[in-house]
């Protein structure tokens, strides 16, 4: 992506170094300013051109309405299909959405875009914590947009409001786990080869999962990789929550969907969070 705003711009919001606050609370506090600046810095870009932003979130749809119209008649589903459907579809959602975020960070990366913001006195961290942040909201217009379509083609779920809230709050922590994941390979992807390589291997680790398929028809040890994958913990944890029907099984992982849609991507954001901020800090040396 480029940026909209002028090195004079970006630095007005940014303390200078003299001016770097000597406290804990304080350095804190800088740190989140100069996050929220990159965060509205992208938000600017997209409102802008937002012909990028569009075009997710039709891709996001399309897909949604060809499993439910094209795929539905053929797919055996436990329960009614589009209740089945859906939690599949939002989940392997939030995981795609990797793609646009290691894309957008490699893009700014070649294009010396962040050697800019590493020329400026701001935090070490703001530039990839802002980078999520803007990414996060992006994805929860894609879940509402999403979750509108999916109501409007009879899917619904069936629990009260705090299940039901709980279950969007689980996606978007697997999408912010994935935020991580995305902005780690950004930077260190060394050229757009290796970020289309990168961008085939999403779509496997996504389909081996529990969203359209048991994993116990599967092969005894493709079944077991597509219970470990952290998307099947979220499908089948949002699919509880929301009384939507789901494939039987007595795994002892498929029996704690909500504990393992939790610690899945707390791993991850504890491995990837901090592997960013270092390969970051780490780009010019």
């Amino acid at each position: 992506m480029t940026v909209p705003t002028t090195n004079h711009t970006m630095s007005a919001s940014m303390p200078r170094p003299a001016e770097a606050p000597a406290t804990g609370g304080s350095r804190l506090r800088w740190a989140l300013a100069d996050a929220w600046t990159v965060t509205r810095r992208d938000l600017i870009h997209w409102a802008n051109q937002p012909g990028m932003l569009v075009a997710n979130l039709l891709f996001s749809v399309l897909v949604l309405l060809m499993f439910g119209f094209l795929f539905g008649g053929a797919m055996a589903a436990p329960g009614n299909y589009w209740e089945f459907l859906v939690p599949g579809v939002l989940a392997l959602t939030m995981v795609f959405g990797v793609e646009s975020t290691f894309t957008a960070v490699n893009t700014d990366l070649a294009r010396g875009v962040t050697d800019r913001f590493r020329s400026l006195p701001m935090a070490g961290s703001a530039v990839v914590v802002g980078r999520a942040g803007a990414d996060l909201l992006n994805s929860v217009v894609t879940l509402a947009v999403l979750v509108a379509t999916s109501l409007a083609v009879g899917w619904q779920p069936h629990s009260g409001i705090g299940p039901t809230l709980a279950a969007f709050g689980l996606l978007l922590l697997l999408r912010l786990a994935m935020l991580w994941v995305g902005i780690y390979l950004g930077l260190v992807a060394k050229s757009p080869e290796s970020v289309m390589a990168l961008q085939i291997l999403v779509w496997p680790v996504g389909f081996l999962s529990n969203a359209f398929v048991s994993p116990a028809t599967m092969p005894g040890w493709l079944g077991a990789i597509a219970e470990w994958n952290p998307l099947s913990a979220t499908v089948a944890a949002v699919r509880q929550l929301w009384e939507n029907p789901s494939w039987s099984s007595e795994s002892w992982l498929a029996t704690q969907p909500v504990l393992f849609a939790v610690l899945w991507p707390a791993l991850l954001i504890a491995v990837f969070f901090p592997l960013s901020v270092r390969r970051y800090r780490q780009l010019s040396r």
